[in-house]
């Protein structure tokens, strides 16, 4: 099933948070109304939590994008409590919700832990340390599809490596670095470039090496999220594909501010898009969106709100607000992309990031894992579960277990196979002259790998032979 705004969403780069602020003086939506809407839109989002501080209903579509939008309005989710209970804030309830060994559901698809991964980060939960069994980052990792580098879950649902790009570029370590390799970005950001249909969008199915597929139209809102998938992993506001997005989100303006999606005018539609313009550091409010009636996306949003409430209608004729509008709504006013980096909370003693530090000794764990042998094509992403006997574990450990990843396939050899010293053979590929294997943990510096390199819970593990 495709991800609606509902369902799944998004990245939010700095330059997009600078929109709010740098609106042109011939803008119809000012910087004091987009004040006021993101101000107000915090309110209505605070009013849907449930007595028990969580937003999360169930293992699918669900309030849990809220986190999303208050992090691009600047409210930490651990701030947001039912009552001033702080013992319910947001944050945790969430946490415990996604640490659970009954979450997602029974039968979990891959859009589940790219939402989760999302939402987690906006909310100040480091998302491959959720818990000591849970490591979103590793999760997703399980989804690699081996036959087809750079899609995650079933290629037919683009959607989903859509999703896990946004994810990856998006969710970034509690310090702000890039966790996972260029190499895995680079895989996703070809996949993604090779489904842009020839009137410049993208939609929900896939389209590469189909012709007929490419040359049908495309959906406002898939535009908006694969825009957003591009910029989050490094690709410029400039770059051709890009540019062939913006000029079809161009035509599809119409003289209200909104974009004529397959779903007529409405504020999801119209917050997706923006998002993917506020990632690539475009102005929503710039000249070319801006209708022949002197109207942008965001004056199209902000008519949606209803006022005092806070809260967006889906449709222009809808009289009740929608959690999901709203939340979509808030996050591309607030200038975001399709997550956002958490604000640091305001009550007094509480961090910024919530993580668990260490393994628990006799509890299994998953990490995930890269190789990459130097070759194109040939990267293998895994998820490998171990069951550490301390507070660390080993290079070698990790190496060992992956034997039985998933997916299968990403570590068939390694030598030496036992100790502690250098690693110098994985799958076949030994050190030869000035080249040899080195491990970088969470985007670190690579160092030479060794059997006895300590990894620490939640690291995002990469082997990559070079020089």
């Amino acid at each position: 099933m495709p991800l609606r705004p509902s369902s799944v969403t998004v990245v939010a780069l700095a330059a997009g948070a600078l929109l709010v602020s740098a609106v042109p003086a011939g803008a119809t939506a000012s910087p004091a109304q987009i004040a006021t809407s993101r101000s107000t839109g915090v309110t209505y989002l605070k009013s849907l939590q449930g007595s028990d501080g969580s937003y999360v209903t169930g293992g699918g579509l669900s309030d849990e994008w809220a986190f999303s939008a208050l992090a691009a309005a600047g409210t930490a989710a651990v701030d947001v409590t039912p009552g001033g209970d702080t013992t319910k804030n947001a944050r945790t309830v969430y946490r415990n919700q996604l640490a659970a060994a009954s979450w997602p559901s029974a039968s979990p698809v891959v859009t589940d832990y790219e939402r989760a991964v999302l939402n987690a980060y906006a909310a100040g939960i480091d998302p491959a340390r959720a818990g000591p069994g849970r490591n979103l980052i590793a999760d997703l990792a399980a989804y690699w599809q081996s036959a087809e580098p750079g899609y995650y879950g079933p290629s037919a649902n683009f959607n989903g490596t859509v999703f896990g790009l946004l994810a990856l570029g998006g969710a970034r370590t509690q310090a702000g670095a890039q966790r996972v390799p260029q190499a895995l970005i680079d895989a996703t950001v070809t996949a993604v470039r090779a489904n842009q249909h020839n009137d410049g969008g993208w939609n929900y199915g896939k389209a590469a090496g189909n012709p007929p597929a490419l040359a049908q139209g495309s959906d406002i809102d898939m535009t908006g999220a694969a825009m957003a998938s591009l910029c989050s992993s490094g690709v410029p506001g400039t770059d051709a594909a890009i540019v062939a997005a913006k000029n079809f989100l161009k035509g599809k303006l119409v003289s209200s501010g909104a974009f004529n999606s397959m779903f007529g005018a409405n504020t999801d539609s119209n917050g997706w898009a923006v998002s993917g313009l506020n990632a690539c550091g475009i102005n929503p409010q710039g000249a070319d969106f801006t209708s022949g009636s002197g109207k942008t996306p965001i004056d199209f949003l902000i008519a949606q709100q209803f006022k005092p409430g806070g809260g967006f209608k889906y449709l222009p004729t809808d009289t009740v607000p929608s959690a999901y509008a709203s939340v979509d709504g808030l996050r591309a006013v607030a200038g975001a992309g399709f997550t956002a980096a958490p604000p640091p909370p305001v009550t007094a003693g509480t961090p910024t990031w919530a993580a668990t530090g260490t393994f628990t000794a006799g509890t299994a764990a998953r990490l995930a894992l890269i190789v990459d042998n130097g070759t194109a094509g040939a990267l293998k992403v895994c998820a490998v579960t171990v069951t550490p006997t301390g507070a660390t574990t080993t290079l070698g450990a990790v190496l060992d277990a992956a034997a039985t990843a998933t997916p299968s396939g990403c570590v068939t050899s390694v030598t030496p196979s036992t100790g502690s010293g250098t690693v110098t053979a994985v799958n076949s590929t030994a050190n030869s002259g000035g080249s040899s294997w080195k491990v970088s943990l969470d985007g670190a510096a690579a160092t030479a790998a060794t059997r006895a390199t300590v990894i620490n819970i939640g690291d995002t593990v990469s082997l990559r032979y070079g020089s």
